[in-house]
């Protein structure tokens, strides 16, 4: 679906450009506040996109709400655009997920997401994303989507 090319910005560039908690979260691996962030409760639909680099990470149509206070998806959007590492600060074994081109922190990756939609749970934080909604896609570069939302 996606042929678009996607390049991380600088940091220099980006302290400029983000907030200071964006900056954090996505490009020094911290993590927002649970129910204190942008999207953990947006219902509107659209797509969420890489703070960074703009890549395309998941859909409205993938959320839920899982009660953990942060956007909660059951899949990216373009499957390659989402990087697994192994994370094991905070005495935990995780699976650290990041954008593919942006190379953001995006959040963590679990199994305790819905089992009728595959059993993941994408925890990401908002701070790392950026909300296009349905009436955007075209004017924003993201036309391509939109056959996601026809109904």
């Amino acid at each position: 679906m996606d042929k678009k090319v996607y390049n991380k910005k600088g940091k220099e560039e980006l302290k400029k450009t983000l907030t200071p908690t964006q900056f954090e979260v996505s490009q020094e691996n911290s993590t927002e506040r649970s129910f204190d962030n942008e999207y953990w409760n947006n219902s509107e639909e659209g797509i969420y996109v890489d703070i960074n680099s703009g890549e395309p990470l998941f859909t409205s149509l993938d959320k839920f709400d899982s009660g953990c206070g942060w956007p909660s998806f059951t899949k990216p959007v373009v499957e390659e655009h989402v990087k697994e590492n192994k994370d094991v600060t905070h005495g935990m074994i995780r699976t650290e997920v990041r954008s593919k081109y942006g190379d953001s922190h995006l959040g963590h990756l679990f199994n305790d997401g819905p089992s009728e939609k595959g059993g993941l749970r994408y925890c990401i934080n908002s701070a790392a994303l950026k909300f296009i909604p349905t009436n955007k896609l075209k004017e924003q570069g993201y036309e391509e989507y939109l056959e996601l939302f026809k109904k």
